[in-house]
């Protein structure tokens, strides 16, 4: 108990931390763009933490591995966790009451367990204040240059990013409101925080996507990334295909071309900072991200 004490007590601030939040509509391959993301990043000499959020893991699918609350390492300077809200509320409660048998005592309590399974944003505020607590001196120590933050899809996404500020006009006096105004504050930092949205070259995605964008700007003044994910590249343009032989297949493949290129350009009218994300069709997860990789890395100034 007292190691785990100790921990919280010697927390130190890495103000040059960043955080690459990612969000999206679900099923647009958010998971694999954030794990690509990740790769890059490592690639570019940054040590580098991916998270996972919720209780059901997919990285341990992918990778064939158990990711659990400590980080693993997975790949040179790429570690990979999976966090939730409740194993990161009760490290918080540990870091003010310092005292883990009360913790325990709490969660075992089933007033207690159903209060906290009932307050609204409470998980929510745990999650992302342990996702910025390095940047903020507070908890255990997050030796990594940057965290790539698999997030929840567009719905679940916004109300983990209001969470603080609910909280802080909710509970304006104590360490709950400190606290949530200091990790407000972080998620308000175009140095510590960076969105992207993965949207799929399809109407809803999207509509969704731009959606979140517009929202991720009024909310944080920061402009998100669009990635624009599943992009098809075939051998032949729009134009080369007029001197094919007709056929079902072709109709239908420049229906597909048509509608990304007019997806694309309704993203544009938005912002200019969009990112095409090929279809990758390699075997291992591995491979496929040895292939993203390359989308990021002219963007990363190399770690020293």
């Amino acid at each position: 108990m007292l190691i785990r004490v100790s921990r919280f007590i010697m927390g130190e601030k890495n103000k040059d931390q960043v955080i690459h939040w990612v969000s999206g509509k679900g099923g647009v391959g958010k998971s694999t763009v954030a794990a690509a993301l990740a790769f890059s990043l490592a690639r570019a000499g940054f040590k580098t933490l991916l998270v996972e959020l919720g209780e059901k893991g997919f990285y341990r699918l992918v990778f064939n591995i158990e990711v659990g609350h400590e980080p693993r390492e997975i790949h040179p300077r790429l570690s990979i966790a999976r966090w939730d809200g409740e194993e990161c509320l009760k490290e918080y409660l540990l870091f003010l009451l310092k005292l883990e048998r009360i913790v325990d005592l709490f969660f075992e309590n089933r007033v207690m367990k159903s209060l906290v399974q009932a307050a609204p944003g409470l998980k929510e505020l745990a999650l992302v204040g342990k996702l910025t607590s390095g940047i903020r001196g507070v908890g255990p120590t997050l030796p990594f240059d940057r965290i790539v933050v698999d997030s929840y899809a567009t719905g679940h996404f916004r109300a983990l990013m209001e969470s603080p500020q609910a909280i802080a006009k909710a509970i304006p006096v104590g360490p709950m409101g400190e606290q949530s105004r200091t990790i407000d504050s972080v998620l308000r930092s175009e140095h510590n925080s960076i969105y992207h949205v993965v949207v799929a070259p399809e109407e809803l995605p999207v509509v969704e996507g731009l959606e979140l964008a517009k929202w991720i700007q009024e909310k944080f003044q920061i402009a998100p990334e669009m990635i624009l994910n599943r992009w098809l590249t075939p051998p032949v343009t729009l134009e080369e295909m007029k001197n094919l032989p007709a056929s079902e297949f072709l109709s239908y493949l420049r229906f597909l071309l048509e509608r990304q290129q007019s997806l694309e350009n309704e993203i544009l009218q938005q912002t200019k900072k969009i990112k095409r994300v090929p279809y990758s069709w390699e075997f291992t997860a591995l491979e496929r991200l040895e292939r993203l990789a390359p989308l990021w890395e002219k963007e990363w100034k190399s770690a020293p």
